[in-house]
Order: structure tokens, then C-alpha cells, then sequence
């Protein structure tokens, strides 16, 4: 059950479609836009990805639009696909429709995934990484809502820590690391919390995801 419950929670009201277009309701973005706004968060975020259906690579973007009854306003977005999207109550009011145009997919759909925002190199201390760690199980909790992360919390993915993707390969060493190639996982405990010892990597971070045990 915990191997399958993180993509039921995350994608199972993923999105997609054939045509040339991709469309979405706003709504579903903003309620877990919205669930970040209202939490204490530093560092952990939801991000929404447009993928292709098969190969999970980015869906290479040619143009989108956020559509209303009344007016269209142009969505941002990145080079790997990441939807750059408002918390804005007044386009889920107005029933607000993302539509996007990838160039060549035939087939796109959304990927949810909960990461980090602006944790860099100089973050990487035990006590920072137990904090993300917290936040992480905490989004994850409150993005499931209140049925399953309060009456049915065993039903959740057992989360042992953090994976750190690095631009590099890196060898670090140590009880609770363990590394392979550019990436890194952190099992977290509580002995964390108030640790401020500095794991030293050259190698530039580029992201930081919550280690889901499978």
C-alpha cells in the first residue's frame, strides 16, 4: 500500500490529453498553491510539471495561456516545463482554464511534485535538512487533506528523509548518507534537529525532494 499511495495522493487527478492542446481547470492548481500560501513553509513548495505521457521527459512548450470568460492572460513557464502559476482567488472565482500548446507531444500530462525552493549549498547542515524534512511531511500530510492525513495516516508514504541531486558526482560518507553518482539520500532522525555539522560538496545542489521509501 505505501508503494503505491505517493502517486494515488500526488497524480491521480493528473491531467492530460491528445489534441494539440492542453487544457486544465485553474481550480485544481490553486487548491494546492494554496495549501503552501497558508502553511509555514521556508523551503518546501508544490511545483506542477507538463510532461510527456510515456517518457515522463518535459514537454516542450510553444505557447500558453490562463483563460477566463472575460479575459486571457499569458502563463509562465520554464525551460523544463515547470508551470509558473499565480495564487489568484479571483481566477478561481472566475473559472479560469490553463491552456498550453506543446510543439511536438502528441500526448502531455502534469506531474506534481513536491521539492524545495531557494534551499542552496550553504543549507546543507543536518539541522537545515531535518527542517526540510519536517516541511516536506508536513505539505504531504496537508495536500492529502484532512480524511487521509488525519484518519487514515497510516495510509501515507513512509518518508525516511531527503534526496539531494547535485550538478556533479560527490562521495560523501557517513551512517545515514548514502550517494550514488550525483545523487544522495539523507535518512533523517531526531537527533537532527539541533545538529549544525556542515556536509562540505563542491558540486553545485540542484534539487532537494523528500526520500520516499518504496
Amino acid at each position: 500500500m505505501k508503494n503505491r499511495i505517493l502517486p494515488l495522493l500526488l497524480l491521480s487527478s493528473s491531467f492530460g490529453c491528445f489534441a494539440e492542446e492542453f487544457v486544465a481547470s485553474y481550480e485544481g492548481f490553486y487548491d494546492r498553491l494554496k495549501v503552501v500560501k497558508k502553511g509555514d513553509f521556508e523551503f518546501a513548495r508544490v511545483n506542477f510539471y507538463l510532461v510527456e505521457g510515456e517518457s515522463k521527459k518535459p514537454c516542450t512548450i510553444a505557447e500558453g495561456n490562463i483563460v477566463t470568460e472575460q479575459a486571457s492572460m499569458p502563463l509562465h513557464y520554464t525551460e523544463n516545463a515547470q508551470l509558473m502559476l499565480p495564487i489568484d482567488e479571483k481566477l478561481d472565482k472566475d473559472k479560469a482554464v490553463v491552456v498550453v500548446k506543446p510543439e511536438t507531444a502528441t500526448y502531455c500530462e502534469i506531474k506534481i511534485q513536491i521539492e524545495s525552493a531557494y534551499f542552496s549549498n550553504q543549507h546543507l547542515t543536518k539541522h537545515k535538512l531535518y527542517q526540510l524534512h519536517t516541511e516536506f511531511e508536513t505539505l504531504l500530510s496537508d495536500l492529502s487533506g484532512v480524511f487521509v492525513g488525519k484518519l487514515l495516516s497510516f495510509m501515507l508514504p513512509d518518508q525516511k528523509g531527503v534526496t539531494v541531486e547535485f550538478a556533479n558526482n560527490v562521495a560523501l560518507s557517513g551512517e545515514d548518507v548514502i550517494c550514488e553518482l550525483n545523487r544522495c539520500r539523507f535518512h533523517i532522525n531526531d537527533s537532527w534537529e539541533n545538529d549544525n555539522t556542515r556536509f562540505n560538496v563542491l558540486a553545485n545542489l540542484v534539487s532537494v525532494k523528500p526520500w520516499i521509501e518504496k
